[in-house]
């Protein structure tokens, strides 16, 4: 399956009241190479193995491949995953047809909030919200797979 997403910085917290939904998530990489990446992801209750593939030359799209397995089988390869499990709480903000997914990272990761949207093709066009900020589609520092190597709090040094 191809996943279609944007992703964007974002500059306030007005998404939290906006929200529908929230959720913890945990998640690491068995293997985080930018051509192919396997996370492990335990969301509240449920869990996910996923395989993603490279990005296109846009950074819009790619292969991704996902199926929800036990959660105490997932919290086991956690235990296997690389250094740098990430941790965060996702906002869900409808917004027509579509919906944000608002990543507030806690840990080594803390202050960064992105959002990503989730899109039929490269071409749809959406109602962006006054907490978008810049666009960081394709930017590989927002990967959550380099984020676990290279966290925020190292950025600035």
């Amino acid at each position: 399956m191809m996943e279609i997403e944007r992703k964007f910085l974002v500059t306030s917290d007005k998404y939290k009241t906006e929200a529908f939904k929230t959720s913890e998530i945990k998640q690491g990489y068995l293997n985080s190479h930018p051509e192919r990446t396997t996370r492990i992801r335990v969301q509240g209750k449920i869990a996910f193995i996923t395989i993603k593939g490279k990005s296109s030359a846009s950074g819009l799209s790619r292969f991704e491949w996902e199926k929800e397995i036990p959660a105490d089988e997932a919290l086991e390869l956690l235990k296997l995953c690389e250094p740098g499990v990430i941790k965060k709480v996702r906002y869900f903000v409808k917004s027509k047809e579509f919906t944000f997914e608002i990543d507030e990272f806690s840990g080594d990761n803390k202050g960064l909030i992105v959002a990503e949207i989730e899109l039929k093709s490269e071409n749809d066009t959406f109602d962006k919200p006054e907490w978008l900020g810049e666009e960081v589609t394709g930017d590989l520092r927002y990967y959550n797979s380099q984020l676990s190597k290279n966290p925020f709090k190292n950025w600035g040094k």
